[in-house]
């Protein structure tokens, strides 16, 4: 693999990294969540919701065309995100946690906050952390999952190993929006007692257990907003580079737009929601341009993976193509949980004023794993072995501009039900029959035939995404050369526990917990 500082003129290259160096930026990583490829107007014109602040980012920066989630899925890609490591490698091998699960990130195992952390910055998380914490209980017990018992958990104790164990200096937000504990998290404590039953409310698709009394779905992404704005201004006046990151649990089920955000786009609650996402956005950047410091601060904004289907949210990706003729999905193949690239393929948006181009488009396949690599470059620090796995730096782009050779070798990519494929160069192998999770969840009928996609009966799939993006013709039987090349470097990167240059790494076994090593957090 030929890494980008090759092929950008070394003197350009050089002289930015010593700026950079003398003047570290801030950084705002936004994760909004189940947000589609085609739901903001910068990537689909024919976008029926309004994404004014969004579709300003972009015009400020840097849109990528071919970003990529780490998963199909919540859990994971979350994992990655933060540790620069493919989550397939970590003790989860298939879908998210569970309301109450411990964590999966290894007490030891290096973070982009804890990095950061370790260079001068001030660190903050605002919005969901679904990576799992270690809960409290009144009788020692493991936390129940039935509905009738998870009152042996103990709210009035610190919940140890969550984001202020993982690098951050403060933390404020939820596990999962539609999972209980129902009530804001600050550092390691719960903000208030939740002391009354949630059953589990069919419309939200809430998962049963105790909730805060008065608690409203509908206030969550307001109070996010707030904190986060208010937690810029506060680390400004730290006079430290600082690190925002901020997982939003929008356009994520419950769908409960404010009442000031109804009816502000043509695609019905969910298109109101994607309004208010982008309104959040907006609200950051201002707090940014206020505080001074917009302009040394890299702000990245990207998905978690694809939008959401029926069954899940109602109604769902599928539903309103057909009633509203919104394409969240655009013209890809697939949504959440697939391997098609309608599940993992995601806009992705960076801004770096003085530094990253207005304006500028990059077809350049990038993953969000490639995080902690950046982060790594940008502070001219050397990741150990055992850590970012499977990061590699985008930094080179960013600043470079443009490039003739990829920045990795190739993406894998991870479905909700465990599947895997790998993407090199236009191609991509889906290891299995089908690219939707189960077998059970793909297109509709009536999408099938309006665009054309033929039926598979080949053991595994093959689609050259260049010339054919809705990935509707099979090439699995035709190129035999491509599929044995592609299954060998996905078993190579399997066996050797990296995707990357460095000694051979070791793959956790399957399994959800992560024994604790570490004391619990202070109260």
């Amino acid at each position: 693999m030929t890494h980008l500082f090759q092929i950008i003129p070394l003197a350009l290259l050089c002289g930015q990294l010593f700026a950079l160096a003398d003047q570290p930026p801030n950084i705002v990583f936004i994760l909004a969540d189940d947000l589609g490829y085609g739901d903001l107007g910068c990537y689909n014109r024919d976008s029926k919701i309004p994404t004014p602040n969004l579709d300003r980012l972009a015009s400020q920066g840097m849109r990528f065309t071919d970003a990529h989630s780490p998963a199909s899925v919540c859990s994971p890609t979350r994992y990655a995100l933060l540790t620069g490591r493919y989550a397939w490698r970590s003790p989860m091998k298939r879908g998210v946690l569970g309301p109450w699960e411990a964590p999966i990130i290894a007490p030891d195992r290096l973070t982009v906050a804890s990095l950061l952390k370790q260079h001068g910055y001030t660190t903050g998380m605002v919005g969901k952390w679904h990576l799992g914490w270690n809960w409290p209980t009144k009788d020692g017990a493991p936390p129940a999952t039935g509905s009738n018992r998870l009152s042996n958990v103990d709210f009035t104790k610190p919940i140890a190993n969550g984001p202020t164990a993982h690098g951050f200096d403060y933390y404020f937000g939820v596990e999962v929006p539609n999972y209980p504990p129902y009530c804001f998290i600050e550092n390691d404590r719960t903000v208030g007692i939740p002391s009354v039953p949630d059953g589990g409310r069919a419309e939200l698709f809430n998962r049963p257990g105790p909730m805060l009394p008065g608690w409203r779905m509908v206030d969550i992404l307001p109070e996010l907003t707030r904190r986060a704005v208010k937690w810029v201004g506060d680390a400004v006046k730290s006079g430290k580079p600082f690190f925002l990151y901020l997982p939003l649990t929008s356009p994520h089920y419950p769908v409960v737009p404010a009442p000031e955000f109804k009816r502000k786009s043509k695609a019905g609650d969910f298109g109101d929601f994607v309004f208010q996402t982008d309104w959040t956005v907006g609200q950051v950047l201002e707090a940014l341009e206020k505080a001074g410091v917009a302009e040394n601060t890299l702000v990245i904004f990207t998905s978690d993976n694809g939008p959401e289907i029926t069954g899940e949210v109602n109604p769902g990706a599928y539903d309103r193509a057909q009633q509203f003729n919104h394409y969240s999905m655009g013209e890809l193949r697939g949504a959440k949980r697939d391997t098609w690239e309608g599940g993992h393929r995601v806009p992705f948006l960076a801004r770096w004023p003085g530094h990253i181009k207005n304006g500028a488009v990059a077809s350049e396949a990038i993953c969000h794993v490639d995080f902690m690599a950046t982060v790594a470059e940008l502070l001219k620090a050397e990741l150990p072995p055992n850590a970012a796995e499977d990061s590699l730096s985008l930094l080179p782009w960013l600043v470079g501009g443009s490039a003739t050779r990829p920045v990795r070798d190739a993406v894998v990519h991870h479905a909700g039900s465990g599947k895997f494929a790998i993407r090199r160069g236009d191609w991509v192998l889906i290891d299995s029959p089908t690219g939707d999770d189960d077998g059970a969840r793909g297109e509709p009928q009536w999408l099938k035939q309006k665009r054309g996609y033929t039926p598979d009966n080949e053991p595994a799939q093959l689609f050259n995404v260049r010339e054919d993006l809705s990935e509707r013709k099979n090439y699995y039987a035709e190129k035999p050369e491509i599929v044995r090349e592609l299954k060998q470097l996905l078993e190579k990167y399997k066996v050797e526990g990296r995707s990357t240059p460095g000694p051979p790494q070791q793959n956790n076994a399957a399994g959800r917990r992560v024994p604790a090593k570490s004391t619990s957090p202070k109260s």
